[in-house]
């Protein structure tokens, strides 16, 4: 499941060999209009209607379609049957429309869109996992470094995901954190790095501000100065 470019060769089954006949046997069959071509036809191509799956969880949308099917030649593999849709976005909200395949061609169109658009929470958490907490950072080279690093990163991402919801939930009674400030950025819902910088100041004011000894200098700090200093740490840490 996957993006498909509009102008891609696509090509019909080879025809199986005569008997009898010499030489090599053909690759591919006979070449099938590009996806575009087929879609830019009004008079013989026609635009169904459906309702499918959207980013962003339980979301629905309608949509308008155009599907066909087709074989992708790939040099490792050979021929791959395909299935591949053209997706408008009636209610307007995405301007761009688009190509989308499965290699699985009895799927139906509306299936392959809505698993398509699900892939969305599973692509922001790898982009966060990357960002915020060094998934492709380390230089793995062997597989047993790859299969240790990435769970325990993306175990990590977790973690901080539940300790965000059971600690600044306000359904248990806490307070949310506001999401973070910028000139150029203004965002009305919490993110995973305001979550990431909440759990931080969670971590270090019950080990370092509050659970440190009698004697630490950290006690004798102004409050406005110590919630001053957490703040900041929670952020850079």
């Amino acid at each position: 499941m996957s993006l498909l470019h509009p102008q891609a060769h696509l090509c019909d089954a080879p025809p199986a060999p005569r008997p009898g006949r010499m030489g090599r046997p053909r690759v591919r069959g006979t070449k099938l209009p590009h996806p575009q071509d087929v879609v830019a036809r009004p008079r013989t191509t026609k635009r169904k209607r459906a309702t499918v799956g959207w980013y962003g969880g339980g979301k629905r949308r309608r949509i308008e379609f155009v599907s066909g099917v087709g074989h992708w030649y790939k040099a490792t593999e050979g021929l791959v049957p395909i299935r591949w849709v053209f997706v408008h976005d009636r209610d307007g909200t995405h301007d761009d429309d688009r190509y989308v395949y499965s290699t699985d061609p009895s799927m139906s169109p509306s299936r392959i869109v809505t698993l398509y658009t699900g892939r969305w929470s599973i692509e922001v958490t790898i982009q966060e996992a990357k960002q915020h907490l060094g998934l492709a950072t380390p230089r793995n080279r062997k597989d047993a470094s790859v299969l240790r690093t990435a769970p325990c990163l993306l175990g990590c991402f977790s973690v901080v995901t539940i300790l965000f919801h059971r600690c600044c939930c306000p359904a248990r009674g806490n307070r949310m954190p506001r999401p973070a400030a910028r000139p150029w950025y203004v965002k009305r819902d919490v993110t995973f790095s305001d979550a990431l910088t909440a759990v931080r100041r969670l971590l270090w004011r019950e080990t370092v501000f509050t659970g440190s000894r009698h004697d630490s200098p950290l006690k004798k700090l102004p409050f406005k100065l110590r919630e001053t200093l957490l703040e900041r740490l929670s952020c850079a840490a």
